[in-house]
């Protein structure tokens, strides 16, 4: 019988096969990955345990429409889409890690 992955393995398996192409993660409904979390780890709560890797730098955690992507660590996208126009249009600086829209003026 194969070993029980923990957690963090499952994860990193998950994005790894279950990603689509031209995608760098996965989207954690839409991908059956909550589903199979719960499955596999008999009712665990994925959300926990996605937010703590994602503060430990283990994976890139982005919320996004109807719940959040998971990337392996820094292939995700740091900014929002909506951050991402802002700096294209050069409206958007980041200050200490972190976005600052400027102003003109």
């Amino acid at each position: 019988m194969k070993r029980k992955l923990s957690p963090e393995e499952f994860t990193r398996l998950a994005i790894e096969k279950l990603r689509l192409e031209n995608y760098k993660g996965i989207h954690t409904v839409y991908s059956g990955f909550n589903e199979a979390f719960k499955t596999y780890f008999d009712g665990e709560n994925p959300i926990g345990m996605t937010d703590r890797l994602a503060a430990e730098g283990k994976i890139g955690l982005r919320p996004v429409k109807g719940g959040v992507m998971i990337y392996p660590p820094g292939e995700g996208a740091e900014l929002s889409r909506g951050d991402q126009a802002l700096k294209k249009m050069g409206l958007l600086d980041e200050v200490q890690g972190q976005p600052s829209v400027k102003r003109p003026g």
